[in-house]
């Protein structure tokens, strides 16, 4: 978030963050993340227009994408570009961008084909924005802030994902280990003096 907010300010006279996350699981996750979000903007002169939290919404129209991968993460860029775009014509603004496009883990072209399109239908523009050359600033500048840090997207199935690939990191990082002193054991056996 905070690299490309600071990118869009220098490029506009005002910059609005429009916090759009029904996806995110458990609520106090929400809560956490919004929190983080709002102590920023307050740093940074920045507002930040909160829209309603409602994960059944979101689940209706995910959920049924649950198994299916990518198409999931598009029909959620939908919904909550989809949001962002109607309160972005409701409140008058001329432009939509959004801080998803900083994460090298993001299907930048979704995200862009879904922005685009919440913004035509809504009658705003929308900014095509790619930050992931920010992305390494952006994560050291927000440890050194001690902002809170997510390990994972935000919503149910990615919470599931992302704890099932760290299980299976330290598992790989394990048997690396373990092949390595297994090795290393072969080694000194084979320079023992024979008797």
């Amino acid at each position: 978030m905070l690299e490309p907010l600071d990118a869009l300010a220098v490029e506009a006279d005002s910059v609005t963050v429009a916090f759009a996350n029904p996806n995110i699981h458990p609520a106090e996750e929400y809560q956490r993340r919004l929190a983080t979000l709002k102590e920023y903007a307050t740093s940074a002169g920045v507002d930040v227009l909160e829209l309603p939290y409602d994960p059944e919404s979101w689940q209706r129209a995910v959920g049924p994408l649950a198994d299916a991968g990518p198409e999931r993460c598009r029909a959620c860029y939908r919904l909550r570009l989809g949001m962002a775009a109607r309160l972005a014509a409701e409140q008058g603004f001329d432009a939509l961008a959004t801080t998803l496009t900083v994460s090298p883990y993001q299907d930048q072209a979704a995200i862009n084909d879904a922005g685009r399109e919440a913004a035509r239908r809504e009658g705003v523009a929308w900014l095509d924005r790619d930050f992931r050359d920010r992305y390494r600033d952006a994560t050291a500048r927000s440890r050194e802030l001690g902002m809170y840090r997510q390990n994972y997207c935000g919503c149910v199935y990615s919470e599931g994902e992302a704890a099932a690939e760290r299980v299976a990191r330290r598992a790989a990082r394990a048997a690396e280990k373990a092949a390595g002193r297994a090795q290393a054991g072969r080694s000194q056996a084979g320079r023992e003096p024979k008797g």
